[in-house]
């Protein structure tokens, strides 16, 4: 999910990360005359401060998020994740970005991905998303709904198999 819908749609206007510039053949955002690689661009979204305001919009989306998940997100949860031995929380708020399921013991982030995610766009925004979390020590765990739908305990021991590699459980 991204911060909030502003920004989603934001960057989906203008099909490019929202810095300003220019954008060469090859994809690369230009600032003057130096091109910035999508890593680099991640790092002016990174160092952005999340205001007062912003924070009451993640916090009603969260929320909102909690009470409308999807059919694999509450299959992962009631079937898999609520049981485990350590804190699972759901929709939880990480800097600017919501999380579908988070275990903090552990730092890692459980991600599942629709169809949105496979867009030019949605990996852009996902790997502006993993460059953050994986800045701040945060592992990122991606699952596409086919595998939780298809794959459900490939899917689980994947899971645990992290968590164990991890030492927290």
């Amino acid at each position: 999910m991204c911060l909030f819908r502003f920004h989603c749609n934001v960057l989906s206007r203008s099909n490019s990360l929202p810095l300003g510039g220019k954008v060469s053949t090859d994809g690369r955002r230009m600032r003057g005359k130096h091109f910035l690689s999508y890593k680099d661009s991640a790092k002016h979204l990174i160092n952005r401060k999340t205001t007062k305001a912003m924070k009451e919009r993640l916090t009603t989306l969260s929320q909102q998020l909690r009470k409308n998940m999807t059919k694999e997100e509450k299959h992962l949860w009631y079937d898999f994740l609520k049981q485990l031995p350590v804190t699972v929380n759901r929709q939880k708020i990480i800097g600017n970005y919501i999380v579908d399921f988070y275990i903090d013991s552990a730092k890692i982030i459980i991600e599942l991905d629709g169809s949105q995610h496979y867009s030019e766009e949605g990996e852009e925004k996902d790997f502006i998303r993993d460059s953050y979390f994986k800045r701040i020590g945060i592992k990122v765990l991606r699952y596409t709904n086919r595998q939780i739908n298809e794959r459900f305990k490939d899917v689980c021991d994947d899971i645990l198999l992290q968590l164990e590699s991890r030492h927290h459980i």
